[in-house]
């Protein structure tokens, strides 16, 4: 049971999201530009990042949507389920895998990122943008996860609303839908 009145078709982020839609719209757009917009990592490469952070703060509803998202963009569902597992025998090239480690280090706190992750990441090929993108969508997801859990939202078990929501992710990205979420009622 969410702390605060939040509406019940709209769990997870997006209740609250809705609930102050002029806080959400910066939290919104820093999301879009940072794993729809531009960028030399995959869309995919982008949620695998939000799925390892999700994971590791342990935020159900995070973890369940970004994996489904990264499923999708990915076309399949093995990768997120193993950089979940184990980062290093991942599937993921050893650039990514070094990204996704800095990501975790992010997680854990700030001070927990190393010289030596950094260095190994651009040893892989990582660019200083890709080192800075990491960092920071590993940050906002940590924030997402402390919004969500922090004031207890609902958190659906039904698989199939996070492949909803996954393709919501991949097809709309993290803006707003222009006609609002009361189509996501459940009727009777």
């Amino acid at each position: 049971m969410p702390y605060i009145p939040l509406e019940d078709h709209l769990p997870g982020i997006t209740g609250l999201l809705e609930y102050r839609k002029d806080t959400a719209d910066p939290i919104r757009e820093l999301t879009q530009l940072l794993l729809r917009g531009p960028s030399t990592l995959t869309e995919g490469e982008r949620e695998l990042i939000a799925t390892v952070v999700s994971h590791r703060n342990e935020c159900k509803f995070c973890t369940t949507a970004h994996t489904a998202a990264a499923d999708i963009l990915l076309g399949e569902d093995s990768t997120a389920a193993a950089v979940k597992k184990d980062i290093l025998s991942a599937p993921v090239s050893s650039k990514m895998k070094m990204l996704l480690t800095i990501a975790a280090q992010v997680q854990e706190g700030g001070k927990a990122v190393t010289p030596e992750s950094i260095a190994n990441a651009k040893a892989e090929g990582a660019t200083d943008i890709e080192i800075h993108d990491t960092v920071l969508i590993a940050a906002l997801f940590c924030l997402y996860n402390r919004y969500v859990d922090g004031l207890a939202t609902i958190t659906p078990t039904d698989p199939t609303f996070y492949q909803g929501l996954g393709k919501r992710l991949k097809d709309h990205g993290y803006n707003r839908l222009p006609q609002g979420y009361d189509h996501l009622k459940k009727n009777g």
